[in-house]
């Protein structure tokens, strides 16, 4: 079993899945990081080149996270700016009804 190619593995699928904004896939990928990185443990101690493998994949889980937390942001900064403009919102559907009334009157 080669563990650096695992590792890097899950960090491409960290990268990938981010990158394409496929949030479904990016949560698989990190629910899948504990179990793989047990499992590639009980191999034995990581070396040099394994260790640093695993900081790669780190970075790549860092980089995620850094990421999904600006897309969270940027989605409640969207729907403040929609319930801040909720009036705004009625009152155009209230006019758009109305006028559809008097279009059929």
């Amino acid at each position: 079993m080669d563990r650096i190619r695992a590792i890097d593995g899950l960090a491409a699928a960290l990268e990938d899945a981010f990158a394409r904004a496929d949030w479904d896939r990016l949560g698989l990928a990190v629910q899948a990081l504990g179990p793989r990185l047990q499992e590639l443990a009980r191999a034995g101690r990581w070396n040099a080149a394994e260790r640093a493998a695993l900081a790669r994949l780190r970075g790549a889980h860092e980089r995620a996270r850094a990421g999904v937390d600006a897309a969270s942001a940027q989605v409640q900064a969207r729907l403040d700016e929609m319930a801040g403009n909720k009036e705004g919102w009625m009152a155009y559907a209230l006019e758009g009804e109305l006028d559809t009334e008097q279009d059929h009157a």
